[in-house]
């Protein structure tokens, strides 16, 4: 049966890293500070303090329109608690230029992960660690996206002038600041008018309701709309999606109208989904993310099997919402402790964004890995530290330039379906799902791959 509690353990938003040499001073003396382990789904759980925010907002960054797109991207990252912008000089650089290279979509929080309160008391801003990683993002020739997550904690009951880091990602503002957090979310797209995407909250943290058994689908609709419209007002342009809900799925779980042989997607989550769809006041794309792992069995009916799994559920969100672009804000596709070596996690991968271009996903956001605790960074883009670009970030880059949101896809066969193919008019991806060499014919050509290898081939003349 699906636990009671359907707010599942999730990866928490880390405070600021810094906040003045005297601050921190105190926060290392009282040892503060501490590095969690990092789930092999890459969520990172952080326990700050109550810590008082006193820094004056700086000026709005001058940032550079970003580049002109042929198609969207539909490809990008989310920065998390350490990323390119809190390494070192030569690896910032590194990692700037492996960014651009091929121009992706680039996404923040507005609170955790890296950047601090946003508005610490009523009317009080404080947007300096956002604006750096806004500069960050236009520097390596982005695409902007902002996440209007999380919230002060005077929106949600605390002292105004602190934060406590500790309850911050698993707490909703109250009704009554739902309209103080739409003039926050106004306050921030003055800030940066280059950022024309914002996905409204993450996870529906903090809209469980205990009493119900079920997702507060109302209590978000009614903040998501205030926010909205409050957006729409800075700028008519600015694209609006939610409701970034987290789609689990189980073998052994209730009955479900998305079910398949990668298990059976829980109904409340759906049901969440329905209900924002039918009483949101707009929206111009619809926002999820899931792992294609059950909460009971892991991966079935096995490790590349499961990766239909997002496929079928972006077909549900497209048959549901009339057709409207579907995001993914985050995707997860490997169990804790798997063993995994980088060929088959990269492979894993592969065939997951191959199941994001055939059902029409417009937009699907990486979620940025970090050390853990044993100092490895499975699935990173670059090695943190020490700098020299991972086999991810030749995945991203691969598929952000051959296929974008849009492209037309073709049919190649593969004699052998170990072989997994991809490919458009002028470019195939191959993925061997063998942990064997294979050796089949695609696209009229004989390849040869080596155990979990992913090969890219030019089409045509």
């Amino acid at each position: 049966m699906i636990p009671t509690d359907g707010r599942h353990a999730r990866r928490r938003p880390r405070g600021p890293l810094a906040l003045g040499a005297g601050i921190v001073a105190v926060l290392l003396v009282a040892g503060i500070m501490v590095y969690a382990s990092v789930r092999a789904k890459s969520r990172s759980d952080f326990k700050g303090t109550d810590v008082a925010t006193t820094v004056p907002t700086e000026p709005a960054p001058q940032l550079e329109q970003p580049p002109a797109l042929e198609a969207w991207p539909r490809w990008g990252i989310t920065h998390t608690q350490f990323s390119a912008d809190n390494e070192p000089g030569p690896v910032q650089d590194e990692a700037r230029d492996l960014l651009g290279r091929v121009p992706m979509l680039q996404n923040q929080h507005i609170m955790g992960w890296g950047v601090g309160n946003p508005e610490p008391s009523p009317g009080q801003f404080n947007l300096r660690d956002l604006n750096r990683r806004l500069e960050f993002m236009s520097s390596s020739r982005a695409t902007p996206v902002i996440t209007l997550c999380c919230a002060p904690d005077w929106m949600k009951g605390g002292q105004a002038g602190r934060t406590d880091w500790s309850k911050n990602p698993t707490v909703a503002p109250k009704p009554e600041h739902f309209a103080d957090y739409a003039k926050l979310a106004a306050r921030i797209a003055k800030q940066y008018p280059t950022v024309r995407h914002y996905m409204v909250w993450n996870e529906l943290k903090g809209f469980w309701d205990p009493s119900t058994n079920r997702w507060d689908a109302q209590g978000y609709t009614d903040m998501y709309n205030q926010v909205y419209t409050a957006l729409k007002k800075v700028n008519p342009e600015i694209q609006v999606g939610g409701p970034y809900v987290s789609l689990e799925s189980y073998v052994n779980g209730n009955p479900s109208e998305l079910t398949g042989p990668w298990g059976t997607v829980d109904q409340r989550a759906l049901e969440a989904i329905k209900y924002w769809i039918e009483h949101k006041k707009g929206a111009d794309f619809i926002v999820i993310d899931s792992a294609s792992m059950t909460k009971d069995k892991g991966n079935v009916p096995d490790d590349f099997g499961a990766q239909a799994k997002f496929g079928a559920i972006t077909k549900w969100l497209r048959q549901q919402s009339g057709d409207m672009p579907v995001w993914w804000a985050e995707w997860y596709n490997e169990p804790e402790n798997s063993g995994w070596s980088e060929e088959k996690r990269t492979a894993v991968q592969a065939t997951t964004m191959m199941e994001f271009a055939r059902s029409g996903v417009t937009t699907a956001l990486y979620w940025n890995p970090q050390l853990n605790d044993a100092g490895d960074c499975p699935g990173c883009l670059w090695a943190p530290k020490v700098g020299g670009e991972l086999p991810m970030a030749g995945l991203l880059s691969g598929f952000t330039k051959w296929f974008p949101a849009g492209v037309r896809l073709v049919d190649v066969p593969s004699s052998d379906d170990r072989v997994r193919v991809l490919a458009q008019d002028s470019q195939v991806v191959m993925v061997n799902t063998s942990d064997r060499p294979v050796t089949a014919t695609v696209d009229g050509r004989q390849v040869s791959l080596a155990p979990y290898e992913i090969k890219w081939a030019g089409r045509g003349a």
